[in-house]
């Protein structure tokens, strides 16, 4: 069992920076796969970003290439995700995923409670 704890969300300017963490339970972290999904009221729950086990690499959904960036610090049971030059259509709850089988770009076996992202124009 896996539990995961989301932080970082807020409300920021249209151009600013946020960083989510997502801190994660249990000895098993590094065996993880981690991702971040987010989700609004008119859409379907969408992937962000993924990364391995290892950090050795990472994906990412197009619209955010060249501006978030996932990481991950086995150390401290910890999964980032850096987030640049925001946009209004970034406003969405974000979810922080744990999968033991590949990186979890579609389902995951655990899941974070989520961390509201809010960009004003």
């Amino acid at each position: 069992q896996v539990q995961l704890v989301e932080s970082g969300g807020g409300l920021v300017q249209s151009g600013g920076s946020l960083r989510l963490s997502c801190a994660a339970s249990g000895r098993t972290f590094g065996s993880y796969a981690m991702g971040w999904f987010r989700q609004t009221p008119r859409k379907e729950r969408e992937f962000v970003a993924g990364v391995s086990w290892s950090g050795g690499r990472t994906y990412y959904t197009d619209s955010v290439k060249g501006r978030f960036t996932i990481s991950r610090d086995n150390a401290k049971n910890t999964v980032y995700l850096q987030m640049n030059s925001l946009s209004p259509e970034d406003t969405a709850v974000y979810y922080c995923a744990a999968k033991r089988s590949g990186v979890p770009t579609t389902n995951a076996d655990f899941w974070g409670q989520g961390t509201q992202v809010t960009v004003s124009s």
